[in-house]
């Protein structure tokens, strides 16, 4: 069985309810987002300069070089592909917090750059996959059009976004009150999903299962490499290079998957790398997470390690990309 036979079965009604909770999962992060956040790149933008290259650059060129060492299908590279160029998931706050990360610099980096990849995320795929020796043929056959792509991520994740912005700058109380309610069941959901997706098409994920496991855990470990190696190539602090793994290493694969059903009719190898992406970046996430707060706290006694000299010192962003 070749999965770039393969077509999984979906729904138009699954994939509407697919385009619902990344929408709120968007909204949520919106709810969480402040005029602050900005002008903290603004203030400090060597981060931000770092974090967006090592995505929107480093992170799918290396990809596009894993598609040609590992055993991959042409569909199972355009879904590396895809997910590579995908905004980061909103759960990389959530593990930067854990870790003891930088977690200032997670919302800012998240909020600006989601900005930016409603409108990078089309192009950036259409450009690394109509490079691909192999992977490009699938496109020709989909016929992908970039701006329907970008006006489909517009609705999406750019929206919700813009209506969350509006919200919690005009009803601030209102939105810290549902905005964790809003954050966590949206996650919730969209982890349940793509379980659910995986269950349905259990027969595919089995018969690929031992390259889909390797492709999937090579490339999320690479990714995250990628966010750490970066912030220390850009001279940033232990807890910015903490907040960068994470945003460059935990993609919004959610969002790829219903790309996905959307664009190449759930084309298997795609959908089946991008479902497990969106499961097993979560795990490899709390166990990274755990593991650095366990190592930090052990040596400084605190998961943050100064950080709370720093905050008394200078201020919120006090420590924001300042060496450690």
């Amino acid at each position: 069985m070749n999965p770039d036979d393969v077509l999984l079965n979906f729904n138009p009604g699954s994939l509407l309810l697919l385009n619902v909770v990344l929408g709120l999962i968007m909204f949520g992060i919106a709810l969480d987002t402040t005029v602050d956040d900005f002008k903290i790149v603004l203030r400090k933008p060597k981060p931000f300069v770092v974090a967006i290259l090592a995505q929107l650059v480093v992170l799918p060129a290396v990809t596009f070089g894993l598609t040609l060492i590992l055993p991959v299908t042409p569909s199972m590279a355009l879904g590396m592909l895809l997910v590579a160029c995908c905004p980061p998931g909103n759960i990389s706050q959530v593990l930067t917090h854990r870790s003891g990360g930088n977690v200032a610099l997670s919302v800012s980096m998240t909020a600006v750059g989601n900005v930016i990849y409603i409108f990078m995320l089309p192009l950036s795929i259409a450009f690394w996959g109509s490079l691909h020796p192999t992977a490009s043929t699938l496109l020709e056959t989909v016929a992908l059009d970039p701006w329907q792509m970008l006006l489909d991520v517009f609705l999406i994740i750019g929206l919700p976004f813009i209506v969350g912005l509006l919200i919690r700058n005009r009803f601030e109380k209102f939105s810290r009150t549902v905005q964790p309610f809003v954050k966590w069941f949206s996650l919730i959901a969209l982890v349940g999903f793509i379980v659910a997706a995986l269950a349905g098409n259990w027969q595919y994920f089995i018969a690929f299962l031992g390259v889909i496991l390797l492709v999937v855990a090579v490339h999320d470990a690479v990714a995250l490499a990628i966010g750490y190696g970066t912030a220390v190539a850009g001279g940033l602090g232990t807890r910015e290079r903490k907040a960068m793994t994470f945003e460059v290493g935990i993609r919004n694969a959610g969002l790829g998957l219903g790309l996905i059903f959307a664009f190449f009719d759930g084309l298997g190898g795609m959908a089946i790398v991008a479902g497990w992406w969106g499961v097993w970046d979560i795990i490899a996430g709390l166990i990274l997470a755990s593991l650095w707060a366990a190592r930090t706290k052990r040596r400084t006694g605190s998961i943050k390690g100064d950080a709370s000299r720093h905050a008394r010192v200078g201020g919120a962003d006090s420590a924001f990309g300042e060496p450690s």
